[in-house]
């Protein structure tokens, strides 16, 4: 596995989603992309992984995508491909990210399963910030206080060499959930003052669950292929 930067911006805060429970964050980081004014400066690539690629309305779309926005001095970690067992690689390769660019801060973006109803759903957070803890009080989001968190997000808590802010948005069911994510980036965005309106989010949530649904689905696909192939080699 491999960081490569073709820039290098100083100071910044990082916003990472991968697509764990429910792609919130992935759907979370996805919508950024689009709402807000950012460059690609680099990707983790990792060779181990079958060489495969998403197009997406004519444009490749990288596994694992780094982008930039200079307004908000932020750098967004963009994940549309499955990492189950590269949790640790990751978090090894989001630790150096943040320590080439002396990150002022690592977020992330999870959803967490719940078993209430879609009208009790709540955000919490998670951060080891004493300043960060008292905004996201302000600004009406819960402390988690019980929980067990697996993934990037997982690892990143037992070995995070930054400071790290996690939001986590419940949700209620392993399909891709917009509006969990939108509940997250309206955390998101007072926590950070991005000013990026959520409501066509929700307005546009089958369509964009759709587009990321389809785009895990032929990942997942082309994976199984690449383990037979590997497997009709060996037998």
């Amino acid at each position: 596995m491999e960081l490569q930067l073709k820039k290098k911006p100083m100071n910044v805060k990082i916003i990472e989603g991968f697509p764990g429970f429910g792609l919130v964050g992935t759907i979370a980081t996805e919508y950024l992309l689009n709402h807000l004014e950012t460059e690609k400066i680099g990707k983790i690539s990792n060779e181990g992984s079958p060489a495969m690629v998403a197009i997406h309305d004519s444009d490749v779309v990288e596994p694992l995508g780094i982008f930039y926005n200079k307004k908000y001095n932020l750098v967004i970690l963009h994940a549309i491909t499955a990492v189950a067992g590269l949790e640790w690689k990751l978090a090894e390769q989001l630790n150096k990210l943040a320590k080439i660019l002396k990150a002022k801060e690592i977020i992330s973006i999870e959803g967490v399963g719940s078993k209430e109803s879609a009208a009790d759903s709540r955000v919490f957070y998670y951060s080891n910030i004493a300043a960060g803890r008292k905004k996201l009080v302000q600004i009406g989001t819960q402390p988690l206080k019980e929980g067990i968190i697996l993934g990037v997000t997982g690892a990143l808590l037992l070995r995070a060499n930054a400071p790290l802010t996690c939001i986590f948005a419940e949700t209620f069911s392993e399909l891709p959930d917009s509006s969990a994510a939108a509940r997250s980036l309206e955390v998101l965005d007072k926590y950070l003052g991005l000013k990026v309106d959520v409501k066509p989010l929700v307005k546009q949530a089958e369509e964009f669950e759709q587009k990321l649904k389809g785009i895990l689905t032929h990942s997942k696909e082309a994976q199984d292929m690449a383990d037979k192939k590997k497997m009709s080699y060996v037998g």
